[in-house]
């Protein structure tokens, strides 16, 4: 009796999480159009700057150079550690990252919330309550998916960026 009023207030929790669970998927969606945006934004800024980062390493005045998010804050920051600049770095590229994590759990989360009805519908001989549920869970999962698969492109990319621009800083440091 006990462990059976446990399962449904498990059940029903679990039914409550699937708002929540939607409009994360949602805002999820949203800023991985956002962060692509400004993923190929860095990129055109990185191409039509890249020699003018080239002179800069060599420079006697090191200017700050747009697209270079690394090597700007150790123009800011000249007496900044390495562990520092790769700090920074780690916090550039962390948003991106969790979000290329965190959709697909969302996805399986959403998916796996709309089974129980469905397959009490099933038990039921409920075939139109089964096709709803499992449109949800489906679809629920490709989003997390679609997500994933925006966020981790930039996310690689911008991560050998940062490698690239430590180790500009780390040869313009031993220069000095």
């Amino acid at each position: 009796m006990f462990i059976q009023s446990i399962e449904q207030l498990m059940a029903q929790m679990s039914e409550l999480l699937m708002t929540p669970v939607i409009i994360a998927i949602v805002l999820l969606l949203f800023y991985a159009l956002y962060a692509l945006g400004r993923f190929f934004s860095q990129l055109i800024q990185r191409r039509n700057n890249v020699l003018i980062f080239t002179r800069q390493l060599n420079s006697e005045q090191p200017q700050g150079v747009a697209g270079f998010p690394i090597y700007n804050y150790f123009v800011e920051n000249p007496d900044a550690s390495q562990d520092e600049l790769e700090v920074f770095a780690l916090k550039k590229l962390e948003t991106l990252r969790i979000v290329t994590r965190i959709a697909p759990m969302l996805g399986l989360i959403a998916t796996m919330i709309p089974m129980g009805p469905a397959l009490q519908a099933l038990a039921d001989g409920n075939i139109q309550g089964i096709s709803e549920n499992l449109i949800i869970a489906f679809a629920a999962v490709i989003w997390g998916l679609v997500i994933s698969s925006i966020t981790f492109w930039p996310a690689s990319v911008k991560k050998r960026w940062c490698a690239n621009e430590l180790i500009a800083i780390t040869k313009l440091k031993k220069q000095s």
